[in-house]
């Protein structure tokens, strides 16, 4: 991997992280488009340089995460740790702290236990293609499904107007369990992990600035555990003659996916995820059938 190579992967995966497009899905299908042989390979192998190279972008991008919501995380840690003594949940943000622990439960189970099984059997650009696809129909999904009567029925269940959305803080632990395990489908590449996890939120009555928010929020200490949970891959042999190469991705994935969540918590705040949906049947469907005449 080249350092050119290394830094549009950076960035490809500092954007896409957060925007609703699956990071791991272009990852797979750029390198495929641009000739990049060596990436290609090295994503599905059970050894690679790929491996270390991960770990630096993953560690990047919550780290970014980290730095733009550092005040929102110190609320709830500390909150959190008063319920420990208190035994009582008394705050918004102790509650949401609660919830992204139940949340993140499923997801980092099964990236644990099926995570290396997932990227060398579903890491394939043809695959891939056929899964941003679906992607696409699943944000459109979550918007049709935000507009129907049982999203409005929650919220009047809650004491809320109609069109009115529910506050986070509101989520039932099974609500945010059922979130946390909708976040398992983005092991396979072109699901987004944002995206999907978005549309579990809305479905459950959120709007769309608090469903960005709970997404982002939840995806942090998973990319963080992911990442910590494969230091050994970016030190052991995985990483020699690479470490430079990872060092240029992660400083460009950190910038990227700052710059990324800013802007889209600010986009949320008004629009819908239909203009991802449309791009992921539109790029879906351009790749699937490039990779599927050239066999």
């Amino acid at each position: 991997m080249d350092y050119f190579q290394a830094i549009f992967l950076g960035l490809v995966q500092g954007v896409t992280e957060l925007f609703p497009v699956s990071s791991l899905g272009h990852s797979v299908i750029l390198p495929k488009l641009l000739g990049w042989d060596n990436v290609v390979a090295a994503e599905s192998a059970k050894e690679s340089f790929f491996l270390a190279f991960l770990v630096g972008l993953h560690v990047a991008t919550a780290l970014a995460l980290l730095t733009f919501y550092w005040r929102d995380w110190v609320r709830i840690i500390h909150d959190v740790l008063v319920t420990l003594t208190t035994r009582r949940i008394e705050t918004a943000d102790a509650r949401l702290g609660w919830l992204i622990i139940f949340a993140t439960i499923p997801a980092g189970l099964m990236g644990v236990l099926f995570e290396h099984t997932f990227r060398t059997i579903f890491a394939k650009p043809l695959l891939a293609a056929g899964f941003l696809f679906a992607n696409g129909l699943i944000l459109l999904a979550g918007e049709w499904f935000r507009r129907r009567a049982e999203v409005r029925a929650v919220a009047i269940a809650h004491g809320l107007n109609a069109e009115d959305a529910r506050r986070l803080d509101t989520l039932e632990f099974r609500e945010a369990g059922v979130v946390g395990v909708a976040q398992v489908f983005a092991l396979l590449a072109g699901i987004s992990r944002s995206g999907i996890t978005m549309v579990a939120g809305l479905v459950r009555g959120l709007d769309h600035e608090d469903a960005a928010r709970f997404s982002f929020m939840l995806a942090t200490p998973i990319i963080l555990a992911a990442g910590v949970y494969k230091l050994p891959d970016l030190l052991g042999p995985n990483g020699n003659g690479v470490m430079g190469q990872v060092l240029a991705g992660s400083v460009a994935a950190a910038i990227a996916a700052y710059l990324s969540v800013r802007f889209l918590t600010r986009y949320f705040t008004t629009r819908t995820l239909t203009p991802f949906a449309v791009y992921c049947l539109i790029a879906g469907a351009l790749a699937a059938a490039r990779f599927a005449v050239q066999g």
